[in-house]
């Protein structure tokens, strides 16, 4: 088989385009949209090299309507994927159901439609079939509706099979949009000329839009309605050529209409103060407008009844759009709580919320807001199985509770309204993989009634949260293991000697695994010597920390062993040569002579060591540098001596110290060691004022510099 079919197949495609490779499909497509009565539908065909479903063929629905799916990951959580990966029939009869099940799409098609999703498998599997109806059709698809269903893909899937012998049928780069197809045996001019003369005769203006929203018709009222002409509409989008019209009611009207195929209507305010009246009527060619100046009255949005409000719509649509962008940053449970506090307890005009997880079969809260101190821990821990928490009824059973006032909840809960203070309450769920993952609950000061297109919107919100509460507690757990990994591999107490006081600190980097390959130690050897060492491992993983617990082993064992510092880094970097590893290492070691106050240092590439006399300013000491650990198979590393006098500070650190992004080292350096000469006011020996030197030194410094990396320092202070 060969690559991306060239030749026409019936309608050519746009100039440039390879979307008539999958021109074949037209007809079946548009007989199979015709029979089962779908308003709109899509093809997707799965892209081999790229292992993903790409858009090939659409009908009944603009391209930009589904640009958030133009390609999809095949493990993605969305109807067509799920259709081709488990290779079964997928039915969502409303929106409600839509945002339990699929909450992306419910947040950026917030309107009401069903849909059917179909694998197209023949001689292999190739793709997806997705159609959809309005609101109007059954929530539940029969039996007769889905043999048809299936009839259908499998009479795309051998059409696919017969190209396939000819070519390897490959998605086209842009997706086919079919247009809607005309109805047969009418003269197109008479019949648009009888069709203007009764536009004219209506009281309201009428415009004519096309399934891509551009202005097909506009009679002279509406062009006068609208403050314009109809040569200067036609061809545009309205919310292109009028400029008070650029705005989200006007645009989800069309939306809204266009998905749902049912008549939407709005008013919009023309500039200084006019209102009009804006009534949608949508059908398979596009969308008809009559605009009107309202009755009396301010301009105030309009719905079709028992339908959701568009405006409402837009305002849900950029609103959860948002709260999903704030959940997806959230790293940790805490975070997660801040986002439910702050970003979306506004987006549902709520005064108090709860986020539960669920813990060894108890709902636990990890975060709340708007509620009296103590309240929070009298609504803790209640177990799943309880029948006198509704929290708890609804994590247990996956499905929502909306509770518009005291008495509707106190089935459930008896005295919660007394105890809280509060009236109304949304309830939701939290379930990942179809397991309980915890609950969250909005909470009202006065009574309320919670409407389908409300309910859908708590929906669609839950199931975000879920999934970032889900993220959020598997990095809690990671951090956790990972830092207590990395407390285990560096020592738990630095070594003591009468002639010494030590300090020292690792802090892991701002976000990831909370690990990484910067370790420190202090070996003693005897009464008068001691060994200080600091390295930094590449990488802030596993990996790193796992090396980074070899070499500090290995630097022990060599060290035990009387091996003179060169040697120390030398046969280390042998041993990391052995092991085959990719990673490099930096390292800094330093034997000290308290009888003599003499140093020895050898350097495997690290930052020179910061030092500061008795007396004296303090300066980074210069050492000779060898190459990295792990680099060459028999490396030379240089030695330095230095004199080190009583009362002397010795200063090892990390590069994450001072280095990042930008900033220059030699001057980071010196900042440093100027902060170092401010505070290095150590008073008497033991009595703790390295510590807090220490401590200092981190404080004021991650105030100025925006930490990245890992960091290791550790402090020595000869005694006199």
């Amino acid at each position: 088989m060969g690559g991306v079919a060239t030749r026409p197949h019936g309608r050519a495609a746009d100039a440039g385009s390879d979307a008539d490779a999958v021109a074949y499909l037209d007809g079946p497509f548009q007989e199979c949209l015709r029979q089962v009565g779908a308003t709109a539908g899509a093809v997707y065909l799965r892209d081999a090299d790229r292992g993903m479903l790409r858009l090939a063929l659409l009908a009944g629905l603009p391209l930009d309507v589904l640009s958030p799916w133009l390609s999809a990951a095949i493990s993605a959580p969305l109807p067509g994927a799920d259709a081709y990966r488990e290779q079964h029939f997928v039915w969502v009869g409303s929106q409600e159901e839509m945002a339990r099940a699929y909450p992306r799409v419910a947040a950026a098609l917030p309107y009401p439609f069903a849909l059917a999703a179909l694998p197209i498998t023949g001689a292999h599997r190739w793709g997806a079939l997705l159609l959809m109806w309005p609101p109007t059709h059954p929530p539940v698809a029969n039996s007769r509706e889905r043999r048809h269903l299936t009839a259908a893909a499998h009479r795309l899937a051998r059409l696919i099979d017969t190209e396939a012998r000819r070519s390897l049928p490959l998605p086209p780069r842009t997706p086919r949009v079919l247009a809607p197809a005309r109805a047969p045996g009418l003269d197109p001019r008479q019949h648009a000329l009888a069709a203007a003369d009764v536009l004219q005769r209506l009281p309201s203006g009428a415009c004519g839009l096309d399934l891509q929203g551009r202005f097909s018709y506009v009679s002279p009222k509406a062009a006068d309605l609208l403050g314009s002409t109809e040569a200067d509409l036609l061809g545009t989008l309205p919310w292109h050529s009028i400029p008070w019209l650029d705005n989200p009611v006007c645009e989800d009207g069309y939306r809204a209409a266009l998905v749902s195929r049912e008549p939407v209507s709005f008013t919009a305010v023309r500039p200084p103060d006019d209102g009009l009246l804006f009534r949608l009527y949508p059908d398979s060619s596009g969308i008809t407008v009559l605009v009107s100046e309202p009755a009396a009255g301010p301009a105030e949005p309009e719905t079709a009844p028992g339908r959701g409000a568009a405006p409402r719509s837009a305002a849900h649509l950029y609103q959860v759009v948002h709260v999903a962008a704030a959940l997806t940053e959230a790293a940790t449970v805490r975070e997660v709580a801040e986002v439910v506090a702050e970003q979306i307890m506004p987006v549902v005009d709520a005064q108090a919320a709860l986020l539960y997880a669920v813990t060894d079969g108890r709902l636990g809260v990890v975060g709340h807001a708007g509620y009296p101190p103590g309240i929070a821990d009298l609504l803790d821990g209640a177990p799943l199985d309880t029948a006198f928490s509704a929290a708890a009824r609804a994590a247990d059973t996956g499905r929502a509770l909306f509770f518009g006032s005291a008495g509707e909840i106190d089935r459930f809960s008896p005295r919660l309204s007394e105890i809280t203070g509060k009236r109304a309450w949304a309830i939701l769920p939290l379930a990942t993989h179809r397991e309980p993952a915890g609950c969250c609950v909005f909470a009202y000061d006065r009574e309320r009634t919670f409407g389908a297109n409300e309910r859908a919107v708590f929906t669609s919100l839950a199931g975000l949260i879920a999934q970032a509460l889900d993220r959020a507690q598997l990095y809690d757990e990671q951090s956790r293991l990972a830092h207590g990994l990395q407390q285990a591999l560096l020592p738990r107490a630095l070594d003591h000697h009468p002639r010494l006081e030590a300090a020292a600190r690792y802090l892991p980097a701002t976000r990831g695994m909370d690990i990484g390959g910067d370790f420190y130690d202090l070996i003693r050897i005897d009464d008068a010597t001691v060994v200080a060492v600091i390295g930094d491992v590449e990488g802030h993983n596993v990996a790193a920390a796992a090396m980074m617990g070899q070499v500090r082993t290995a630097i022990r064992a060599h060290t035990s062993a009387g091996a003179p510092p060169d040697q120390v880094l030398a046969r280390t970097s042998r041993l990391l040569d052995d092991l085959h590893t990719e990673l490099l290492a930096s390292c800094l070691y330093i034997r000290l002579d308290l009888a003599r106050h003499r140093a020895l240092l050898a350097s495997a590439g690290h930052l020179p060591p910061m030092f500061c006399p008795p007396g004296g300013s303090c300066s980074f000491a210069g050492v000779a540098p060898g190459p990295l650990l792990g680099i060459l198979r028999d490396p030379e590393y240089p030695m330095t001596e230095l004199a080190v006098p009583p009362d002397s500070l010795l200063g090892l650190y990390t590069d994450g110290l001072v280095e990042a992004p930008g900033v220059d080292l030699d001057r980071q350096l010196a900042r440093c060691a100027a902060l170092v000469d401010d505070l290095d006011d150590l008073g008497e020996p033991g009595d703790g004022r390295l510590e807090a030197l220490l401590d200092t030194l981190l404080q004021e410094w991650s105030h100025d510099l925006p930490r990245s990396d890992d960091i290791a320092v550790l402090l020595l202070h000869t005694r006199p």
